[in-house]
């Protein structure tokens, strides 16, 4: 990223109604303009302006369905960028307590930041998948994808323009959680199998159903 290209984004997020937007984008869904301006307090005109300066900066993209147009974040390098530029504000003098930051519960516990799965059982899945010899560093290892396809029943295949692991600084918990294919394909494979259900009124909180806190603690070892 160049200096000009820094610069318009940092533009585009000096807004608290821009911020509010990319924000409830981060959960990997898509909302109408409609939506977002409910959520942020503005008039769907000035919701529109808003998401132009979003989109201009490559923060956001959209999707045309017949008379719909769907907003969501340009990719997950964003999300990544905004969890990071969170966790270096939260570090630089947010007033947070011990252990949890002030926001919902929920939220700290499990939410998706963009595809993958992060709070507090984001950092634990991270953990326990490095413990068992899954992970290492950025990749991974054979044995973890022998463990993934026997307990999980899922095999990730590599992308051309994605990382299989990249490790995103979780700014809740100020420790990694996964990214990467392999943040996308597990959080997917949880939530198809009803492991975790997001709420209806805040879609990136992740709830664990009692099905998730059986499997998660049979198959890996994780305590949910």
């Amino acid at each position: 990223m160049d200096t000009a290209h820094l610069a318009v984004v940092a533009s585009a997020l000096s807004s608290d109604a821009r911020a509010g937007m990319v924000t409830a984008l981060m959960g990997g869904t898509a909302h109408t303009g409609k939506e977002l301006a409910r959520h942020v307090g503005v008039a769907p005109s000035t919701a529109s302006e808003h998401l132009g300066v979003l989109q201009d900066a490559g923060l956001v993209a959209v999707e045309v369905q017949s008379r719909h147009r769907y907003f969501r974040l340009a990719d997950a390098e964003v999300a990544s960028m905004v969890e990071a530029m969170v966790s270096s504000g939260a570090r630089a003098g947010a007033r947070v307590a011990p252990g949890l930051p002030k926001l919902r519960r929920g939220l700290a516990t499990a939410r998706s930041c963009y595809d993958h799965l992060a709070g507090v059982l984001g950092v634990a899945l991270h953990d326990r998948l490095v413990a068992l010899g899954a992970v290492e560093g950025a990749t991974l290892t054979a044995a973890g994808r022998q463990l993934l396809a026997a307990r999980l029943g899922i095999e990730v295949e590599p992308s051309p323009t994605r990382p299989m692991v990249k490790t995103c600084l979780d700014w809740s918990q100020r420790r990694p959680h996964l990214g990467g294919v392999l943040g996308a394909g597990l959080l997917s494979c949880m939530l198809e199998h009803d492991w975790l259900r997001r709420t209806e009124s805040y879609p990136r909180e992740l709830r664990v159903t009692d099905a998730g806190r059986r499997q998660l603690a049979e198959k890996l070892g994780v305590v949910a």
